[in-house]
């Protein structure tokens, strides 16, 4: 492989036409308001045009999805070896069900003006989670582009639904992720039915050895393309970077606070576990944030809904997990916050690279907790932060307002949850509500009497009283003499032992 490394690029990015992109993609781009290149597709864009193999590898976030998607629709919309019959002629692999959503619908929109003879270009999405029946007359009816997570793809395949003779194009996105979530033997029983005539690009943020063995195995002398120079930060420079350390009860109050940043759009929260996604979601709910999760306890109905709404603007902040959130591609990100700590810098990497996208700027805000800080430090280390010991802060800490260019006025909730409690039990009116608490610590009605009994009469000679609980069997209760002030003195209990004769008796 002979790398292709570009540490400059020209002032003004080529524009998709003046890279020899077919007229019909550039006008569906140009309607999504994308004319220009990106430093990662201007680079691949010529090689993959020429038919070539190549491995793309740039950060997050800098445009590898049409990097591979403009030159595979182009080849499969321009093909002349033999027309297209509804049989896949090009296969993008995923790992994740939100990323499959994610590169199915860019290269749809792509090629809405694409035709394949007398029908438009099919782009199907193929991913678990779902029903396999509609996936399937998906495929019957024909797709020319199949963009899937590998078990369902591998499912599809062996049932005999998806046939993968047929194809001239394959691109590996997120290969290193693959890696991580252990799809490589999925993958590698993929590529057994692809036929050896094909073109090849595999596209990934890192390089690790078993990728490169795997690229190795089924690619042709591919070029190595990286969007930026090889001593560059693994993260973004457009990602103004916060470190605090957080004690885990005031993490929420503190969340709440930098949700109110000034200038604060679409918001990632990041959590390592389902249940805590969840339980970070209800709360900021409660506190009156537009929220939505996405996390491994949803089904996937509940997890689409929630990535549409945020796409859409009807929530502005999503918690999630690591895994739900590899396949969340959204420019408009303006803050990440890592309620956990990371596991470690790759998952950092990827977690801030949510925002400062698409050449724009973003905020990254950590929170590490005590018994996070000797992970923290293997990150800082790692990445090279030069932050290992972050100052401690809460959500009242004058720095944090500065620093996130919060307002000093703003409070742990927002709209009607922002009043206090016994603000927000009064009506409209201004009339006062009852909650439970007020019930539960409402004084004893002074009216109501309790009668006292002695030994089954009432003690005032009240002979309408219930009578007093009798002692157990075998036990006499006797009243005691009254003191001065009428009270009752104790009780004494005495218990009966049978006589010495009827022990006799017993005896015998």
């Amino acid at each position: 492989m002979t790398p292709l490394i570009a540490t400059t690029r020209p002032t003004s990015p080529p524009t998709f036409a003046e890279l020899g992109v077919r007229d019909e993609i550039v006008r569906a781009l140009a309607e999504d308001g994308i004319e220009r290149a990106f430093a990662i597709q201007e680079l691949t864009l010529p090689l993959a045009l020429a038919g070539d193999d190549l491995i793309g590898q740039a950060r997050t976030g800098m445009g590898k999805t049409y990097g591979f998607g403009v030159p595979l629709l182009q080849r499969v919309s321009t093909s002349t070896d033999r027309p297209l019959t509804g049989i896949p002629r090009a296969l993008v692999v995923v790992p994740t069900r939100e990323l499959c959503i994610q590169v199915s619908g860019d290269l749809a929109d792509a090629a809405k003006y694409l035709t394949a003879g007398d029908r438009p270009l099919s782009v199907q999405a193929i991913y678990g989670g779902r029903p396999y029946e509609p996936q399937i007359e998906a495929l019957q009816a024909g797709a020319d582009v199949v963009v899937g997570t590998p078990g369902r793809l591998l499912d599809l395949a062996q049932q005999g639904h998806l046939q993968l003779g047929g194809l001239t194009v394959l691109v590996l996105d997120e290969a290193d992720e693959m890696l991580d979530l252990g799809f490589l033997p999925d993958i590698e029983r993929i590529l057994a039915r692809i036929p050896d005539d094909r073109q090849s690009m595999l596209f990934s943020a890192t390089m690790p050895g078993p990728i490169i063995t795997l690229a190795r195995s089924f690619m042709n002398q591919p070029t190595h393309i990286r969007a930026e120079a090889p001593h560059s930060s693994a993260v973004h420079d457009a990602t103004e970077q916060f470190v605090y350390r957080a004690h885990a009860l005031d993490k929420a109050e503190l969340v709440a606070r930098v949700l109110q940043a000034r200038g604060r759009g679409a918001t990632m929260i990041f959590t390592r576990t389902k249940r805590t996604a969840q339980k970070v979601a209800d709360d900021l709910g409660e506190r009156g944030f537009k929220v939505g999760a996405v996390h491994g306890d949803l089904n996937q109905v509940a997890r689409e809904k929630a990535l549409k709404a945020f796409r859409t603007g009807d929530i502005d902040v999503l918690v999630a997990t690591d895994v739900a959130a590899r396949g969340i591609d959204i420019d408009d990100v303006t803050h990440v916050v890592n309620y956990q700590c990371p596991d470690d810098e790759k998952t950092y990497v990827h977690r801030i690279g949510r925002t400062g996208r698409a050449g724009k700027t973003g905020v990254a805000v950590t929170l590490v907790d005590w018994d996070e800080l000797a992970r923290w430090s293997m990150i800082d280390k790692a990445l090279n932060l030069q932050c290992p010991d972050p100052a401690e802060t809460y959500s009242s800490s004058p720095h944090l307002f500065t620093e996130l260019n919060i307002p000093t006025e703003a409070t742990g909730a927002i709209g009607n949850a922002g009043r206090s409690p016994a603000k927000r039990s009064e009506g409209g009116d201004g009339e006062r509500r009852e909650s439970s608490a007020d019930r539960q610590r409402a004084p004893r009605n002074t009216t109501r009497s309790r009668r006292r009994t002695r030994g089954g009469r009432a003690a005032g000679g009240d002979t309408s009283a219930p009578a007093a609980r009798t002692g157990e069997p075998g036990e006499a209760r006797t009243a005691g003499p009254s003191d001065d002030n009428g009270q009752s003195a104790p009780r004494r209990r005495r218990r009966r032992r049978p006589s010495k004769t009827a022990a006799a008796v017993n005896g015998n």
